[in-house]
């Protein structure tokens, strides 16, 4: 058989890079980078291109092998950072009477607020439906905004997500009139107009950006004789098909660090951690937890928006950020990096080059202070001391790892320094890393804090070519488990190889009942079909928020017809192993094995009064872990009697409330996480529709967890 080869391209900021990876057997055929091509005509995607042509032409990779081809980009970031946006002229729409004059003040926006003083400029039509709504009327609100300077189209109207018709009227008379636009209720089905109308005028002001840039992509990768559908990394962790993101471009936002997130989960089975993403000037902090990566909504220039994508904080200290001192000490490390200044690492300098090292003190750019440190060499050469630099000082980063660089370099450029600062070589590097720590350990914090990772679940998950320049450090220091995966420097594109397609609908739906849950999961089932998966391949996860009543149906999927299992199935000592290890030393003697079906085991231990539980899929991926529950292994008919029983048995009670348990049901292939709901009626609703896709005779494994009050 012929090979079948996904290829996998990530935008970074510095470097693109491409992989090859064999569908099969998931080894790397081959790698190729090129410089991010900022400032061609063609803006990022000539460099997309390069990385593609050049991966294939120097691995004898043939066209009509490449099954899958993805990539990752920077490009709607970049564009809301650096206000690179259309001015967006806003059509809204809505019925008469008190409805109608409220509507008209909530589709009404100000400019937009982006990013250092930079705005999507809007222009405001309002068209009462009660008063007439055709082609012609349309056409006139829109001449209008054009006049005022738009350039790009938002169709939004009230109550939108119930009908669209108007909107898609209006979309369609905005083509004609050669104008490119976005419709509301596509990019969100939830409530609250005034957001939803903000995140469609986002999405709008790059939209002739980012449509420019995918069309010369996808002619280009056509031109090479690949067939395949092109696919975009979203910043939720999924990919979609270039024809859908033509239409909402504003999900590939964060798609960077979805990228290097998804190729963690693949790679490293990653299941539980706070995920580092290091490059040379930032490093992306993240949390994934039971094998999914955190993710919530974004905020542009502080609006809230309805833009779901991963919860990363980005932080200006990373492997290349340089150091700033005083006579006291060192005072920060970064924002500034080498790359910014234009300077080559110590650590990454041939020793013969560092002879009469001297101390100067700089500002990078015009407005930084000046006290950065710069080393001028006697060739006149100038070099500068990064994190890097003080983790290979300090021993903590091995040769197999992408950040070893030559020690002796470091400590002889360092040298000055430290003599400035009468303290030794390695207290200065010390020093560097505690204030990268004291800068990065907050957020761990805080993100551990909002997801409810325990300190004993935390497992610090390097990516990125710098990784090992942190996070050695920041583990021994914090007493946690670190894990740096194979290939860490091109991991990012690893995950746009491996990624599968994802789609979300959203709704609020007071007291849904069984029929609104089937609907919303045929239309998520339907929109990632539409983004490029195979039907058959598509598994659809509801949650239910009784507090907002919002429902929420995510869907997953292959591009393949046939899903390849991408890693090797592992025994039970190996998921025992696995199990025991990530209980960790907590727990009473061995770990026992509760439940097991063909795809799935459940572990358990002993910690005080309590029975900590792992759900471990036969793939090795630890899928659950929950401080206090109970598994039991019954036949699909009898599964409702044990959730009702765990109702009772696995409440938390106290004088004035009752927590009811978490449950997780391993059905087939499929785990199924039901939370956020306490109805009893809710509860056996969603449970009966995931249980619907066994027979009543088969295997399946219940999990209840206690919830804390």
């Amino acid at each position: 058989m012929a090979r079948q080869i996904r290829i996998g391209i990530d935008v970074g900021g510095t470097y693109t890079k491409a992989v090859a990876i064999d569908n099969e057997t998931h080894d790397i055929i081959g790698k190729s980078q090129v410089k991010t091509t900022h400032d061609d005509p063609s803006g990022v995607a000539a460099g997309v291109v390069q990385t593609f042509n050049n991966v294939l032409r120097e691995h004898n990779i043939a066209p009509e092998e490449v099954i899958f081809v993805a990539h990752s980009t920077t490009q709607a970031t970049n564009a809301l950072v650096e206000g690179d946006v259309a001015n967006v002229g806003i059509v809204g729409v809505a019925g008469g009477g008190l409805e109608g004059l409220l509507a008209k003040r909530q589709v009404r926006l100000d400019d937009i607020d982006i990013a250092q003083g930079k705005k999507i400029k809007i222009a405001n039509e309002f068209i009462q439906k009660n008063k007439g709504f055709n082609d012609e009327i349309i056409r006139n609100a829109i001449e209008s905004l054009r006049d005022q300077g738009s350039q790009v189209i938002v169709a939004s109207m009230a109550f939108g997500v119930d009908s669209s018709k108007e909107e898609e009227q209006i979309h369609q008379v905005a083509d004609q009139m050669g104008l490119a636009s976005t419709v509301a209720s596509d990019i969100t089905k939830l409530y609250g107009l005034t957001r939803r109308t903000r995140t469609a005028a986002i999405n709008a002001s790059i939209l002739p950006k980012m449509l420019n840039t995918a069309n010369s992509t996808e002619s280009s990768v056509r031109s090479a004789g690949v067939n395949v559908p092109l696919m975009i990394m979203r910043g939720d962790g999924g990919v979609m098909e270039i024809s859908e993101m033509k239409k909402r471009p504003v999900l590939t936002m964060l798609s960077g660090p979805a990228a290097s997130i998804m190729g963690s989960l693949m790679y490293l089975r990653a299941s539980n951690g706070v995920y580092f993403e290091v490059g040379g000037t930032t490093t992306n902090i993240g949390v994934i937890k039971n094998g999914r990566p955190a993710i919530d909504y974004s905020v542009v220039g502080g609006h809230s928006t309805y833009i779901s994508s991963l919860d990363v904080r980005v932080t200006g200290c990373a492997g290349g950020s340089m150091v700033r001192i005083d006579k006291s000490g060192v005072k920060d490390v970064g924002p500034r990096s080498a790359h910014i200044a234009g300077l080559e690492y110590a650590v990454y300098t041939d020793p013969s080059e560092i002879e009469d090292p001297q101390l100067e003190l700089f500002s990078p750019k015009p407005g930084d202070p000046e006290d950065y440190v710069a080393i001028r060499l006697k060739n006149g050469k100038r070099i500068t001391i990064t994190n890097s630099c003080a983790a290979n000082v300090l021993g903590l980063v091995t040769p197999d790892l992408f950040s070893y660089g030559n020690a002796e370099a470091a400590r002889k450029a360092m040298k000055p320094v430290a003599e400035y600062l009468n303290i030794t070589v390695e207290e200065l590097a010390t020093q560097i890393m505690e204030r990268a720590y004291d800068k990065i350990s907050p957020i761990v914090l805080d993100l551990t804090e909002k997801y409810k990772v325990e300190k004993d679940q935390i497992n610090l998950v390097g990516v990125g070519g710098g990784a090992a320049s942190l996070i050695i450090y920041f583990a021994n220091k914090m007493g946690v488990r670190y894990s740096i995966p194979e290939n860490a420097e091109v991991i990012s594109s690893i995950g746009v190889a491996l990624a599968m397609v994802r789609d979300v609908v959203e709704r609020i739906i007071p007291s849904p009942t069984e029929e609104d849950i089937r609907s919303i999961r045929k239309e998520a089932l339907n929109k990632a079909v539409e983004s490029g998966a195979m039907p058959d391949s598509v598994e659809v996860h509801i949650e239910i928020d009784s507090q907002t009543s919002k429902v929420t149906a995510i869907a997953l999927g292959s591009t393949e017809a046939k899903t390849t299992d991408l890693l090797s199935e592992c025994s039970l000592e190996e998921a025992t192993a696995i199990a025991q290890r990530d209980l960790g030393d907590s727990v009473t003697g061995a770990v026992s094995l509760d439940a097991e079906t063909r795809s799935f085991y459940v572990f358990s231990g002993v910690k005080g009064k309590q029975t900590p539980i792992r759900i471990v899929d036969k793939k090795g991926f630890v899928r659950v872990q929950r401080n206090n529950g109970q598994a039991v292994l019954c036949k699909q008919k009898e599964a409702e009697s044990v959730i009702r029983r765990f109702q009772d048995d696995l409440a938390s009670y106290n004088s004035d409330s009752i927590l009811r348990p978490d449950y997780y049901l391993c059905v087939g292939g499929k785990l199924a996480d039901i939370a956020g709901t306490s109805d009893i009626n809710q509860l056996m609703m969603l449970a009966n529709i995931e249980l619907s896709q066994a027979d009543p005779d088969d295997d399946v494994i219940v999990v209840g967890a206690r919830n804390q009050l």
